[in-house]
């Protein structure tokens, strides 16, 4: 690894990203290309696109029920169902599209201070586990939505397992998302953000 001189890589107002230009530390990789990521660049969206909208809905969902509550003393008994429905519905795209764009809550500086080859063991580590969890989360959510399927939420009149549908579309996606990031990871590519 070239040295710098540390006059050049500390100047004044210097961001992390120009730091590493200098240092020579920061190499570029190429976007990781082929169907699944074009698949998952269209899922990812398609997440995206469910949490922001079941996230709308679910500020409405509560402000109608609240105003109703308190304004007009009568709040409608479905409210609490929906906005659960909806609450799990966020969660679930939200945590499937962070993986896919890596937003989700990382602590690497212990990695960050090891050696390039154990920082790429513990990347492809961290994917293969996240990829155990997701056909846990699947597996568990499948096993729910079947032994309430013949349950109907009260209020609503619709089966129960509708609650497991956004946890097991979630376990498929994170699935596939970290598939990608494996495949990028052994290639020597990355995964381009799909969130612009």
């Amino acid at each position: 690894m070239p040295r710098a001189n540390p006059e050049e890589a500390m100047e004044l107002g210097s961001s992390p990203e120009e730091l590493e230009v200098k240092v020579g530390i920061r190499v570029e990789k190429k976007a990781l290309t082929g169907w699944l990521t074009t698949l998952n660049s269209i899922l990812f969206r398609l997440a995206m696109y469910l949490a922001c909208a079941c996230l709308a809905g679910l500020l409405i969902v509560v402000v109608y029920g609240v105003v109703l509550r308190y304004v007009f003393n009568n709040a409608p008994p479905y409210v609490e169902q929906v906005a659960l429905l909806l609450i799990i519905a966020v969660a679930m795209f939200g945590a499937s599209a962070g993986v896919r764009d890596a937003g989700h809550i990382g602590l690497d500086s212990l990695v960050m201070a090891l050696p390039e080859r154990a920082q790429f063991w513990c990347e492809f580590v961290v994917y293969v586990l996240t990829i155990v969890f997701a056909l846990a989360l699947f597996a568990g959510g499948a096993a729910m939505a079947t032994s309430t399927r013949g349950s109907t939420i009260p209020t609503l009149g619709i089966s129960e397992a509708i609650r497991y549908a956004p946890i097991l579309i979630a376990g498929v996606l994170i699935t596939l998302f970290s598939v990608e990031h494996v495949i990028a990871l052994l290639s020597g590519k990355e995964v381009v953000p799909s969130w612009n």
